[in-house]
This record gives C-alpha cells, structure tokens and sequence, in this order.
C-alpha cells in the first residue's frame, strides 16, 4: 500500500471525486455509528474490519435506496421503452468504491471514515469480488449497465446469481488449482431479495396439441426468486436495476414421487432443482454442452420473459392490474438484447408464450418476436459456437424443439424460393445441423429471430458479414451492424486512477467523465512539459504503488523503474500468452550471452485464469511460472528482467495492475479476437499498446495514428494466405536461431530440471498442430520489442506518446457505445436530464 496521505495532504488534495462538505461528512459519520451499532450483535463489544465494511456499505446503499425507488416511480409514469439485458454473465467485481464515485460519495465517505481512526481503502479490500463472469463478455456486460443508467436509459440487466462464481486460483508448485469462489460466505449488501415476484420455471414433459391449443403439460417446476441490485448511473440520480435469479425447489418437489414414505430423501433431493444456479461455468470461448447449462440458459430466459411481460401489461400509472392485452405495441415498448447465443433461448420461448399462452397468431408472433430481439455476436471462434444436441431439447424442452424446428422450416423455405436449388446453400443456412448427432445452431436462430445483428469492434464485425454468417448477410445485409466495444470510465479512470484524472481535470475539467470525447482536448498539451512531467509522475506513483502491493501479497520484491510490461486475460492459445513467454527467454537469453551490456530493465507480468478442463491453457500457465522460477533466481540477471505470474486476476486486480502499466500486451492472431476491452482499459491509464492489428486494436491505431503503438506481424489477409500456402512451422524454427534456442531450450528441461519432458505437449503444439500461428509472428514481434526498448529510453517522447493515447482514447467509453445501441437498435434516445434527487419534489 502507499503510504498514508498526511492530514494536511489530504484537505489540501483537489479531486474529481468531489469536495465534501461539512455536513455531508457529518451526516456519512452519524449514519455509519448507527449501522455499526446495529451490526453488532449484542455479546460483542469489538467490532472486526468487516463490520465497519458493512456498516459503510449500508451507509452508502441508504443514500441509493431512495434514487432508485424515485427511478422506478420515474419509469412507470413515463412509460418508456425499456431496454432488457440478458446476459448468463455479469463480472461486476466490487460495488462499495463504485457507488461513491457515482453518487459523488467518495469524499465524504472517506473523510468520515479518517475521522473515525479507519482507513477507507483498506475496507475497500474486505468486499469480495461479485465475479459472477469469465472475462470480457461479462465485464462487458457490467460497464453496460453503468453506461445505461449514466444515459438514462429505463434499462434493466438479467442473468444468474450463482452461488458459486468463477473460480478462485491458487498457483501450487507452478500450477493452477481451482478453489471455490464462496463470495455470499458474509453476506451481500448490495442485494434485496424479492420473493414476491418469484416465479416458475417447467423443464421436461410432453406437448400435447388439442382444439383449443397446444398444452406443455408434467413438467417439473422449479422456481425463480429473483435478486435485485441497484446500478447507479453517474451523479444523475437514476439507479437501474440488475436483477439475477435464483433456483429455488417447490415445497412439494419430488415429495409425490416418493409415495413410499422416504420423506427425508425428498426433502434432500430439493438440490437437484437448486443446482441450476449453483455455479458459473468456467469457459471463456468454449462450449461445453451439459444439461446444467442448458438449463441455466433456459432458467434465465423463462423467468425474464415472464416478468418482462408482467412489466408490459401494467397500466403506465403504477397498478399492477393488467391493462394492456394487445400484443401489437409490444416491440415499441420492450428490447431484448442477447447477449451472445446463452440467451438464445428467448426466441422460441417468446414465440411459446406469444403463440400457447396468449393465442397471438403465429405469423405476428414472429413479427413481434423478430421486432424485438436483437442479437450480439461475441466470437468467430468455431469451437465456442453453441450447437446443442436434439435429444437433449427433446427431453427437457420438447415444445421448444417443435417451435424451432417450425421456425426453421418457415426459414428454409424462403431460403430456398429465393435460391431455388441451392441445397448446399439450405444446408449451410439450418438451424438444424444434420450429422450423425444432430444438432441445434443457436447462432442461427439468433439470426433469424432478430432485427439486429452486432459484432463488437469493425474488423469483427466484417468478419461476421463476409464469413461466419456470410449466407445471412447475402440474404438480409440491413440486418448487420457494427458496435465496436467499450468501458465505463467511472471504473476504469476515476476510480482506479484518481491521480490521472485529477491531473486531466485541472487541464480540460470534469465534462471527460461522461463525454470521454473530450479527452481530445488534451492534444494542445503534448508539449506542455508541466503536463508531461505530471503525467509521468502519477504513473510512477502508481508504479510504487504496485510494486508495494505485490510485495505484501505475493512477498515478490520488483525494480519500480523498470518497464511494466503487462499481458493479462484470460489464457488461450489465441490470445498467444506463448508469443509473451518466447519473448522473455529471448532477452533472458541475450542478457545471458551479454551480462555486461546494458538492457532495458522490464518487469514482464502474465496474469489470467484457464478454463479448468483446458490442458493447454494449464500448460502454458506452469510453463510462465517456470520461466519465472529460473529467470527471478539468476545473478546473471539481477534487475535487468523479471517474469512474474499473477495470480487469481480479477477484476479489483485489474484496478490495480491496470494503471501502472507502461506496456499493455494485445498480441492475439489477427482475425481471432473480437473485440478487447482490456486494451481500452490499458490506453485510456496511460500504457502504450504493441499489439496486432486485430480487435479494437485496428480502431485504437485509426484513433492515434499507428505510429503510436507498436503494431506488428500478420494482417487477416496475410493469415488467411498462409493458411491457404499452409503453415509450416518447422520453416521459422530452422531459420531463427533465437526461436530455435529458446524452443529448443522448452523441450530438453532447461525450464523443468525436475521434470524434463513436463513441455512436451506445449512444443509439440507449437511444432505441429499450432492454429494460431506464434512462431509467424515471432520474428516481428521480436523486432517490435526492440522498438519499445528503443523508446522507453526516452522518457520525455515516451510520455508524449501516452498523452496522445490517452487523448485519443474518448471513442472506448462505452458510453458511445450504448448510445449507439439505444439510437440503432433499441430505437431510444439517450438522455442528459437529471431525476430530482430524493429530498426535492418530483416535478
């Protein structure tokens, strides 16, 4: 930790968190005694570092509660659109840091709190992750919901409250062990449970089709309670809500079947209905098809849809008696975004309960169906596409089965008027896959049944018209659309790096924090040597910061003037963390050769999570820490270069790591990533990128002109023409002697004494079987790096070069990006227009 700011430094400290009056401070003080006080139990007169954690987190949540009453009361007497956000997944890390800044808290709180004798970071640190995500598609899903309440949009997001999110990770003897992430063990503050919306969910049974309908009858019920949580938009006085459900057995699950007497076994098997919302799969970019998850998926949807049409039939003014019967107006009323294919499942069950429930004919069902929904694509990674098995529908949705195989033959058919023919064209454009098991493409549906359709950054969503759904495009082009990515700059700049943006606002003002665009306001400063020595200086500071950090949690001793190279996500061979390691023992390898020569000193740290069944991905974790382990522990090294593996990365790790890097590594194989979030989040606190030209990347080069990152190595067409020659990596391996040593030095121990054959896999990958192609990109790389070396050495141009990034970063709010999702897809319109707060009267 840094150390504490004196008493003077701290009233003296100007800051964009807000200056805090007195009486603000004075209210914060008496409001936090008085949840202490009740926090305690009786018998306990000394309060631990988690009650005044709690009593805090009350304290602010009391100053939410009453914004986000107001809000709702605001939502029904308008009656706008609302915007419905289904995503399985919400990474949404810590809430107590984030409310204050939102609220305009900050300030007060923490001078309450030094008041009081107590520390506020250090209760900051006692809140648990909420990581109810794997990585970007969660996290995206997060800085969303911020973004919507900051624009005022009547929006909503819904997922699953899992007991269980992702896993924590613990590196033993270099390898990753999995531990359960137990993050409700205390408690959760920022969550209200409401019971009286609870409802039910049907899985299994048969359909049967009578005169007056077709029925889904014996199902077995399990029922929904949802969750509530409060989503503060920044000092606008609009809190949304974020609602997660949980599974929840009837009273009388399995008690008939158990007509023997085995009550006690009955009661027990109430698990298997609460399982669904248990625990969050740990698979980023893969597809695992079990029944739990596709359970998950349905459970979500059918309890969303469910409320979401309550929520519509309600009259304007408030009663909860259903007013509107006519389903015509429904499209104008409610947006369904899915997020990815998870929520894919909202298609036929909007049609079920249009078509079943209320006897809306089927072709205007699939009208309001289509009107409604719109459809975000995450990946073009094959094996992350979700294609369920037919059986498994059959037996646990089998209505939903007969909807998509209608909905699916009503495609083919136009299809096939307009390509008369065409077979292979039919073939390539089912929803139902043919083969040996056959199967549902849920990307398909999703297609079909939307009005819209997103990549989230350009060259993504080029990818997407011209190859993954290449045969859609053709037949409706005006269904396709690009919303390149983006991050809350609440989070990722005012809270994680309060010292650049106070040195922001004494030069352009406040305006950046909800118009990032502004940030171009800093270009007139590039030479303003004040303002470059600033800029450094808090980089430095949050480098020592840092350093301070990993040497009380992880007692690893780093040089704080070495270059913080910095690569972290989730592990996957596309996001070729492999190129990274190859790199380090280059420059081991060349100080070893050259110990007298002077090197730039860097300190290379690799953070992420692999999937737990991904051998790769857990290879390629023990071979960083290996590496780790035989370069940290050689004299011949010293300072010059240290390689750190860090672990369990998270989201409040992020906030950390994140502002005091000078090197953000974004280096996956040009066509593979979709967008990168992260990468916004590395250039807006000040590190230059080197990277591909792949993602957001191409549109972060657009924006600050690529002589301003490091970019290096294959295009997509230069991938795509060496997939066509055939790539042969034994050729780079014979003619690069530096990449020949240091795989040469993989594959005989030199990084395992112990176990000399432990990298066998990961070389005979790299050798033979490598889809993404690192050794392609080596050589360039390798050059590449050379360059940042060359410019590390120069402080005064480096910073220059960060100002520029950070200038030109404004595009990466994603705060653009909803509004584009609003006025495009959603067809609503932003607004800048505060809600009274409580204390004043609503009109």
């Amino acid at each position: 930790m840094a150390a504490p700011l004196s008493d003077g430094d701290r009233r003296k400290q100007i800051s964009v968190r807000g200056i805090a009056g007195l009486g603000d401070v004075a209210e914060v003080r008496k409001s936090f005694n008085r949840h202490l006080h009740f926090t305690l139990v009786k018998d306990r007169n000394v309060a631990t570092p988690r009650d005044y954690y709690f009593a805090l987190a009350h304290t602010v949540r009391d100053h939410l509660v009453g914004r986000w009453i107001r809000t709702q009361q605001h939502y029904y007497e308008r009656d706008p659109k609302r915007i419905y956000y289904l995503s399985l997944e919400f990474y949404m890390g810590r809430t107590l840091q984030n409310t204050m800044v939102n609220l305009g808290l900050q300030n007060a709180c923490d001078e309450a709190i030094y008041q009081l004798g107590l520390d506020l970071e250090e209760l900051e640190e006692i809140e648990e992750d909420a990581g109810l995500g794997n990585g970007g598609l969660g996290r995206l899903a997060a800085c969303f919901l911020d973004s919507m309440a900051t624009l005022g949009l009547a929006a909503y997001g819904y997922g699953i409250r899992y007991e269980f999110g992702i896993f924590n990770q613990k590196i033993v003897d270099g390898w990753q062990v999995e531990e359960a992430d137990d993050w409700l063990r205390y408690g959760n503050p920022w969550e209200k449970a409401r019971p009286e919306y609870m409802l039910p969910v049907h899985f299994y049974g048969r359909v049967e089709h009578t005169p007056d309908g077709v029925k889904w009858i014996d199902t077995q019920v399990v029922l929904a309670m949802p969750y509530d949580t409060p989503v503060p938009g920044y000092k606008n006085n609009t809190v949304n809500t974020m609602r997660l459900w949980s599974a929840k057995a009837p009273n009388d699950f399995n008690l008939q079947e158990f007509n023997m007497g085995d009550y006690i076994e009955a009661v027990l098997d109430r698990n298997l209905a609460e399982n669904i919302s248990r625990v969050l799969y740990p698979n980023d970019n893969f597809f695992e098809g079990k029944e739990l998850r596709l359970k998950q998926e349905y459970f979500v949807v059918a309890a969303t849809l469910q409320d979401i049409i309550r929520r519509f039939k309600s009259s304007k003014f408030g009663c909860r008696d259903p007013v509107r019967t006519c389903f015509e107006t429904f499209p104008d009323k409610v947006a369904i975004q899915l997020n990815d294919t998870h929520p894919a499942l909202s298609i036929p069950e909007l049609m079920r309960i249009l078509v079943d429930v209320e006897k809306v004919d089927w072709d205007k069902a699939w009208e309001i169906t289509k009107r409604t929904c719109a459809y975000t694509n995450h990946t073009v990674l094959p094996e992350a596409l979700e294609r369920w098995p037919v059986s498994m529908f059959e037996k646990l949705l089998p209505r939903h089965l007969e909807i998509i195989y209608a909905l699916n033959q009503m495609h083919l058919d136009r299809v096939a008027a307009l390509y008369p023919g065409d077979i292979d064209r039919l073939r390539r454009m089912s929803v139902i896959e043919e083969g040996d098991c056959k199967r549902i493409n849920m990307a398909h549906l999703c297609v079909i049944g939307s009005h819209a359709v997103n990549g989230v950054a350009r060259i993504h969503s080029d990818i997407v018209r011209n190859s993954v759904f290449k045969d859609f495009y053709e037949l409706e082009p005006e269904k396709f659309q690009n919303k390149t990515n983006g991050i809350t700059p609440r989070r990722w700049l005012l809270l994680c790096n309060p010292g650049l943006a106070d040195i922001i606002a004494e030069k352009i003002g406040e305006g950046f924090i909800t118009d990032l665009s502004q940030l171009k306001k800093l270009l007139e400063f590039i030479d303003n040597e004040t303002f470059i020595r600033d800029v450094a200086k808090v980089k430095q500071e949050n480098k020592l910061k840092f350093a301070a950090y990993l040497e009380e949690q992880y007692k690893v001793k780093i040089n704080p003037m070495s270059m913080f190279d910095v690569q972290v996500k989730r592990i996957h061979e596309y996001k070729r963390q492999l190129l990274n390691c190859l790199h380090a023992i280059t420059l081991y390898n060349r100080i070893r050769c050259n110990p007298s020569k002077s090197f730039v000193p860097r300190t290379i740290m690799i953070g992420g999570k692999a999937a737990p069944g991904y051998h790769m991905a857990k290879m390629i974790i023990k071979l960083i820490t290996s590496i780790g382990e035989v370069i940290n522990n050689d004299p011949y090294v010293g300072d010059k270069l240290k390689v750190i593996f860090l672990e369990n990365y998270r989201v409040s790790l992020a906030e950390k790591v994140i502002p005091a890097a000078d090197l953000s590594q974004q280096i996956s194989t040009a066509g593979t990533e979709a967008s990168g979030t992260g990468n916004m989040k590395f250039m807006v606190n000040g590190a230059l990128t080197i990277g591909t030209m792949d993602g957001a990347n191409v549109e972060m080069a657009e924006e600050a002109g690529e002589e301003n990152l490091f970019i290096f190595g294959m295009r997509v067409e230069d991938v795509e023409a060496l997939d066509r020659k055939g790539y042969n990596a034994r050729e780079y391996y014979e003619s690069l002697p530096e990449l020949r040593q240091a795989i040469d030095q993989i594959s005989s121990g030199f990084f395992s004494p112990r176990d000399p054959g432990c990298f066998k896999d990961v070389v005979n990958m790299l050798m033979y079987h490598d889809r993404f192609k690192v050794f392609a990109d080596y050589e360039a790389y390798i050059k590449c790096q050379g360059q940042v070396d060359q410019l590390f050495l120069d402080p005064r141009e480096w910073t220059r070069k960060v100002i520029r990034n950070i200038a030109c970063s404004g595009k990466f709010s994603s705060d653009r990006t909803i509004t584009e999702y609003a006025r495009e897809i959603w067809g609503v319109e932003p607004s800048a227009t505060a809600i009274p707060p409580p204390n004043l009267p609503r009109n």
